[in-house]
């Protein structure tokens, strides 16, 4: 199979010299570098797909088909729109410099289910989640930080891996952490750092012993690549590993389910609707709204009022 793969992709390459053109596409797009690796990534699967069907001539129906093909995939909407952003642009970019029409025009993305739902934990859960992990090592201590932390503020994974000692800062009296959120190119926003999200910290911190300010705040401790900065993979799996301790296994809860649960257990506490934007760093309220209205879509539904 991989040897008809990689004929088909040469054939496809030959025939549009896709390769060169996608070279040339990423090389002319005016977007950060972690826009530019998810075009690469999008366009990866395109070819690789095209290959599989053996398709060198691609038109709109090869799109619309390509489309379905993510879809059955088991990928979330935002990823298959991912993707399919990347096809449409490249072929755009291909039409702009007459080189191939663009078949992708006008190719509709993947609207994500108006109800869904996000998985987060109930407070027994990160409780107990918590309570699992062995804070007598270092290794326990960082984990237990790392977790407890994104649980309290709604850091994001990729917030937590670029996060360095630096980036603890006092203001006004209060500990802050300053990140880098999604999309932006600097740390120009922070979360509150209150007692129980800094203790844990010091702690670790203490155990882990020397480190320079440009360090990153949590750190790899195995002795290939100790003291270098986690990897999303590393930490997804850390928290996937520590569900499971608990007994709690689920596609559906994964590292970004701290972030729910953030939002979800803060608006339940009664915090209100516009702090939580605030500290999710959501552009839109119409997305923090989103978890307010599963709460009270829940817990003040209209079958509850049924009582014979």
């Amino acid at each position: 199979m991989e040897n008809i793969v990689k004929t088909n992709t040469e054939q496809l390459a030959k025939t549009l010299n896709i390769q060169e053109l996608v070279s040339s596409f990423l090389a002319a797009q005016d977007v950060r570098e972690v826009s530019r690796l998810a075009y690469q990534k999008g366009l990866e699967r395109f070819i690789s797909w095209l290959a599989m069907n053996m398709i060198t001539q691609p038109d709109r129906e090869s799109i619309l088909r390509f489309k379905t093909f993510l879809m059955e995939s088991g990928l979330s909407a935002n990823t298959v729109n991912s993707y399919l952003v990347a096809v449409k642009r490249f072929f755009v970019y291909l039409e702009g410099i007459r080189k191939y029409p663009n078949v992708a025009k006008d190719v509709k993305g993947v609207k994500q289910p108006k109800g869904h739902l996000r998985e987060s934990l109930t407070v027994s859960q990160v409780k107990d989640l918590l309570a699992q992990i062995d804070s007598s090592t270092l290794q326990g201590k960082r984990d237990f930080a790392l977790i407890n932390l994104m649980v309290r503020t709604g850091l994001r994974t990729i917030e937590v891996i670029r996060a360095n000692m630096e980036d603890i800062k006092q203001e006004g009296g209060e500990a802050l952490l300053f990140v880098q959120g999604k999309g932006r190119d600097s740390k120009d926003s922070f979360v509150i750092l209150t007692e129980r999200s800094l203790k844990p910290i010091l702690a670790y911190l203490k155990d882990r012993g020397k480190v320079d300010a440009g360090d990153p705040l949590f750190a790899s401790i195995s002795d290939r690549n100790k003291g270098q900065r986690l990897t999303t993979r590393t930490i997804r799996q850390l928290i996937k590993d520590s569900l499971r301790e608990i007994n709690i296994e689920s596609n559906k809860l994964s590292a970004h389910s701290l972030r729910h649960s953030f939002a979800t257990l803060s608006l339940r506490a009664g915090a209100p609707l516009l702090q939580v934007k605030d500290a999710m760093r959501h552009a839109s309220i119409e997305t923090t709204q989103k978890y307010l209205h599963n709460l009270e879509r829940i817990e003040k539904g209209a079958e509850r009022y049924i009582d014979f």
